[in-house]
């Protein structure tokens, strides 16, 4: 990877969007991080925390040289013990605090991995009350007063699915200000059923992401399974007909799809791996990847399978966020 910066530090101009800039790029993660629990039940547990797009986030802040790109997260925590610390963690990992909210009173939401024997993971969640579904309580949360600086917002499904109705608009009309503007906006599919109070609003809400998306990342299981499509080869069909000008579809282990706009579909070759640990953060290492190499101007086929060798790397271990010396090579490539 090219790093951006001078001998004393300091950014050097970068590429993004075809214009070069000599202030670091903002990017902003919207989502919820909440505390995890692995291991079995009533046995030996082993916490850390995680979430979609704050694994994102941090794999991204890894992946990408500090002067020249800086790595906002948003999102809320209480005032609480564990939120402090969390927050703590947060900035020892690189990741700007400024969109960041604290609720009195509400607490980070709490999951649990169970894992089986081939590194697949069931998921227990216990978030109904955490302080990240209520960022958007706020007359003005610090996204929408940050979003003049922000060239690039990620988010997710799950981001939306956090999220009540009035939350979602204002998301929504935030997004479509900052497309307006020439920012993009990259949106993650992540599905989760039991998210949602039915398939129909899902649907709905996912059509309005990626109408307003300018990078669209697929999960094709997670596509086929909210849109109902019969098939994977159908529901590729449909995913390669998104109006997103740049799409990525993740196909598991199948070779990895790719279209930035103006440029015919690739394929790229998914890594192999000999023995699976733990997928969970497959996907998110996967975007984090796949974003770091475009913004540093690699093409989309470049970075799709920088993003490949990521995952691949992240499902060889456990949890959603592996230690930084197993990724050391990968982040000096």
């Amino acid at each position: 990877m090219e790093r951006r910066f001078d001998k004393q530090g300091a950014p050097m101009p970068v590429q993004f969007q075809g214009k070069s800039m000599s202030r670091p790029l903002q990017v902003a993660f919207f989502g919820e991080c909440m505390l995890e629990l692995q291991g079995a039940p009533f046995g030996d547990m082993h916490q850390t925390m995680g979430g979609d797009t704050w694994n994102s986030a941090i794999y991204l802040r890894r992946c990408t040289p500090r002067p020249a790109v800086s790595v906002h997260y948003a999102s809320a925590l209480g005032d609480d013990p564990l939120s402090q610390q969390m927050l703590a963690r947060w900035a020892s990992a690189g990741l700007e605090l400024g969109l960041v909210q604290r609720i009195p009173g509400r607490l980070p939401g709490l999951y649990l991995i169970e894992l089986a024997p081939n590194g697949e993971r069931a998921f227990h969640f216990w978030r109904g009350q955490s302080a990240a579904r209520a960022y958007f309580d706020a007359a003005v949360t610090p996204l929408e007063a940050g979003e003049a600086e922000i060239d690039l917002l990620y988010l997710s499904g799950i981001s939306l699915a956090i999220l009540d109705g009035a939350a979602r608009e204002r998301l929504f009309a935030l997004m479509g200000r900052l497309r307006a503007r020439g920012a993009q906006v990259v949106f993650d599919n992540n599905y989760r059923p039991r998210l949602w109070p039915s398939r129909a609003e899902a649907c709905a809400v996912f059509d309005r992401a990626f109408s307003l998306a300018s990078t669209a990342l697929i999960t094709l299981d997670d596509h086929q399974l909210l849109y109902g499509h019969a098939s994977l080869v159908e529901a590729q069909t449909a995913a390669q007909a998104l109006s997103a000008p740049e799409i990525v579809i993740k196909r598991g282990a199948e070779p990895t799809l790719v279209r930035a706009a103006g440029e015919a579909w690739v394929e790229v070759a998914t890594e192999r791996v000999e023995r699976v640990v733990d997928t969970t953060a497959a996907g998110d290492s996967f975007g984090a990847g796949y974003l770091s190499r475009r913004l540093c101007g690699a093409s989309s086929a470049e970075a799709a399978a920088f993003g490949n060798r990521l995952a691949a790397r992240v499902i060889q271990h456990p949890g959603a966020v592996i230690p930084l010396e197993a990724m050391q090579d990968l982040m000096e490539a």
